[in-house]
């Protein structure tokens, strides 16, 4: 049997999806975030939201702190453990002051290769997010009328929609998705935002991300869901490779500092009447990201908060 050396980060709610990016870097093998405020969320909406997660007694919410591990190889899982830790700490200097990333504490323990892939797998059920049901593709899932089913393999740190910047976007992708649209997803990870639109009716998907894993996890979704054949990933720097694409919907699903940046070039790929839907903006950025576009020229015609994160609807002024 294989075994693996865990790496354990101790961080907030804030912070723990950035490190669960930061450690998709550095494996191959799982990324999983262990947050129970997720759980007091699911067990408020029980009533409305299709989860068999956990036992009613099983939440202690006395306990704050969230957890992001990550498995290493062990032959290289020392050098690596220092390089991750480097990569968080330098981004948690780089966002002091505007986000916290709690204690930062790290341990490692070695597992055995069986045990932490049946304890991942157990962590993710059906997620509903209105007409579109994302599945873990392990799990059988008998599909309701009215439903699209996004299946997504086991790689799946990359964006699931239980994380509410992504189930934000799908929600907001249901409101305004076209048959005859042309999407484009910014920073695409497992691919999720652009096989929905292709799975509600889009004519094409064009995605990006600038990570090598996340465009194989992206292309093996597609080809998983059955919708390659109107599904272009492309492994770019943002948008530098895709100056004649033209989208009616635009997504971008990530950091609020990398929205800014973007807001200059987005425009010029964005159709006259189209589409641009912004998510994972926390609250102390919500305003700056507004101005910046307001100066491109976009204005925000629909807002809405999840938790401690912003998504945002824009059109041209």
């Amino acid at each position: 049997m294989s075994q693996f050396a865990e790496l354990t980060v101790h961080t907030t709610t804030e912070g723990s999806e950035l490190i669960a990016d930061c450690m998709w870097n550095y494996t191959d093998f799982g990324v999983t975030i262990s947050d129970v405020n997720d759980i007091i969320d699911l067990q408020k909406n029980k009533d409305t939201m299709y989860w068999d997660y956990i036992e009613e007694n099983a939440v202690d919410t006395a306990r704050k702190d969230v957890l992001v591990k990550c498995y290493l190889p062990l032959e290289t899982a020392d050098e690596t453990r220092r390089l991750v830790m480097g990569e968080i700490r330098e981004m948690a200097e780089r966002g002091a002051g505007a986000i916290d990333f709690g204690s930062l504490e790290d341990t490692k323990r070695i597992v055995d290769g069986d045990e932490w892939i049946e304890v991942w797998k157990k962590h993710f059920r059906p997620i509903h997010l209105g007409r579109i049901v994302v599945v873990p593709e392990w799990i059988a899932y008998e599909k309701k009328e009215g439903e699209e089913v996004v299946l997504l393999d086991s790689n799946m740190a990359f964006g699931t929609g239980e994380h509410e910047t992504t189930s934000m976007c799908v929600e907001y992708l249901q409101e305004y998705i076209r048959e005859d649209s042309v999407c484009i997803d910014v920073g695409c990870g497992s691919g999720i935002l652009g096989i929905s639109a292709i799975k509600l009716g889009a004519k094409r998907a064009y995605l990006t991300d600038i990570d090598p894993v996340a465009v194989d996890s992206a292309n093996h979704n597609a080809k998983l869901n059955g919708v390659a054949e109107k599904t272009i990933v492309a492994h770019s720097d943002l948008l530098r490779d895709a100056q004649n694409v033209q989208g009616d919907i635009m997504m971008a699903n990530i950091t609020a500092e990398i929205l800014a940046m973007l807001a200059p070039s987005i425009p010029k790929n964005l159709k006259k009447d189209g589409v641009l839907i912004l998510s994972g903006i926390i609250a102390d950025r919500l305003d700056r990201v507004k101005e910046v576009y307001a100066s491109v020229g976009m204005q925000v015609i629909a807002q809405r908060q999840k938790g401690e994160w912003f998504a945002l609807v824009l059109t041209r002024a």
